[in-house]
């Protein structure tokens, strides 16, 4: 009787019991630049969102960016900040595996951040006093001395330090290894790479938050802008990203084809590489200024983003905290002429070249015709994205340089990675600026700091430092085949996200 009754409430359990469905399908996106092992590696991210396109499927972070929170609790399953503000203590979620199945523990956190030399990691390094183990789940973060901007450093996408990979693996397989067959933490597997072809992953089928809707997603390289919205109208790729001008126009002409345009905290502008160098036409802010004068950033925006994104006079994007908007420089050129002939060139001059990443050239094409009218002759310099992301940390690059950023953050990040002196991708800085960061970085009042960061970004316009174009709409082609495809779900992030949401028609 008694069994009668455990096996008829056990029918009743099942029958109420939720099955998850097993991953089907495969889901293609064609990427708009090569991949480069190098982001596979957490601990090589740069001040760039490019990696998180393969480490938001691989990897998983303490804390994160997720649908409707920017700071989602992940690996980590609560944390907290000591009244002082010297420590940070995370727990661990239990019970969660790397994909070789070893666990995840407060020893891959440690190990993690030592090893990190990605975007600010001098800063990270240097205000961080200890990392401490205090059990096998918990972890604990001790700072030099009282850091507002810790969170934002390590636990956002402003950084890849608070992303963890396994540390007996990687202490056996090594670095270069690690790069060769990543293992992470994340909804996906690693299954295969052809370099400038294709990458493969498989679905996690144990993920913590959930099983994966979708059984392989497939990253295919495809450096052509008209190669892949063909790919897209043949059903060969569900997600294509940066699609512009006249071929944005022929997604939103085509049934069945959607064009999206996220902004996020994307900016993009013409970096003065020369202007530290004291024989360099680039070293007066007049010359500066009348490159600003002289674009006609509009006409830019409509030729190559269908007029979507937003002119801007700031590297900053409007939505970081601490943002301060400058007034947005006019096409005016003849004031560009009239400061060229005050600084000594009323005939213009050679200004070297424009490097660009492949996928930018053309905009950074549209930058130099339009300075050749005012005199200002440039070459563009074209290169692979990893080549120029890796010269451009090295300061090998010369004279001009198309830069962008859509990493997440605050003022403060974007300022660390771009302005100060030894940031990652600066060429130079300047002491008074270096001064105010460092001031802020200490400042525990919100307000005050808030107005030590306006001041830095005045200083930036005041000297001309950049040429800023756009907060871009970054354009991307989505198929028929697709439920969800991830793009905008997640705040200032361009690229799908997270993966295991990600669904085809028809699951």
């Amino acid at each position: 009787m008694i069994k009668s009754a455990l096996f008829a409430l056990s029918i009743v359990l099942a029958a109420h019991t939720p099955v998850t469905a097993a991953p089907e399908g495969h889901m293609t996106w064609a990427v708009h630049f090569s991949l480069a092992p190098t982001f596979f590696d957490p601990a090589e991210t740069p001040g760039l969102i490019t990696p998180f396109l393969v480490l938001y499927a691989l990897h998983d972070g303490l804390v994160k960016p997720m649908p409707g929170k920017l700071a989602a609790e992940s690996l980590a399953q609560s944390w907290k900040m000591s009244p002082d503000g010297l420590t940070y203590e995370f727990v661990l979620r239990q019970g969660v595996k790397f994909h070789n199945g070893d666990p995840v523990t407060a020893e891959d956190v440690k190990f993690s951040f030592e090893r990190y030399k990605g975007a600010a990691s001098t800063t990270l390094k240097k205000r961080v006093a200890s990392v401490e183990v205090v059990d096998a789940h918990r972890v604990r973060f001790k700072l030099a001395q009282p850091w507002p901007d810790f969170m934002t450093f390590y636990a956002t996408p402003a950084t890849g330090a608070a992303w963890i990979v396994p540390k007996k693996y990687v202490e056996k397989v090594g670095d270069d290894g690690f790069k060769k067959a990543p293992i992470g933490a994340g909804p996906y597997k690693f299954v295969s790479f052809n370099p400038g072809v294709e990458l493969v992953l498989e679905a996690n089928e144990q993920y913590w938050r959930k099983v994966p809707s979708v059984k392989r997603l497939v990253f295919k390289v495809v450096p052509d802008e008209a190669t892949r919205l063909a790919m897209l109208k043949r059903n060969e790729a569900d997600v294509a990203y940066s699609i512009r001008s006249e071929l944005a126009e022929e997604i939103k002409r085509t049934p069945g084809l959607t064009l999206k345009g996220p902004r996020g905290g994307f900016t993009e502008w013409i970096a003065f590489i020369d202007q530290w160098d004291r024989k360099s036409p680039w070293s007066d802010v007049r010359v500066r200024q009348a490159a600003n004068y002289a674009v006609d950033r509009q006409a830019i925006n409509n030729a190559e983003y269908l007029g979507l994104s937003k002119v801007t006079a700031t590297i900053i994007p409007s939505g970081f905290d601490y943002a301060w908007s400058p007034p947005v420089y006019p096409f005016d050129r003849a004031k560009a002429k009239k400061l060229l002939a005050e600084a000594g060139y009323p005939n213009g001059f050679d200004g070297g070249q424009i490097n660009a990443d492949l996928v930018y050239a053309q905009l950074a094409e549209h930058v130099a015709n339009q300075l050749a009218v005012v005199g200002i002759k440039l070459k563009i310099n074209p290169m692979e994205r990893a080549a120029i992301v890796k010269a451009s940390q090295e300061k090998k690059l010369k004279n001009m340089h198309r830069q962008g950023s859509a990493a997440f953050g605050n003022a403060a990040t974007r300022i660390e990675a771009f302005i100060v002196s030894d940031g990652m991708f600066a060429y130079g800085g300047y002491p008074d600026m270096d001064g105010l960061f460092r001031e802020q970085a200490a400042e525990m009042d919100r307000k005050k700091r808030e107005a030590i960061l306006v001041k830095l970004q005045q200083l930036m316009h005041e000297k001309a430092m950049f040429l800023p174009l756009f907060e871009p709409a970054f354009l991307i082609g989505i198929g028929p085949r697709v439920a969800e495809s991830g793009i905008g779900v997640i705040p200032q992030h361009n690229y799908s996200a997270p993966y295991e949401d990600v669904t085809l028609k028809g699951k």
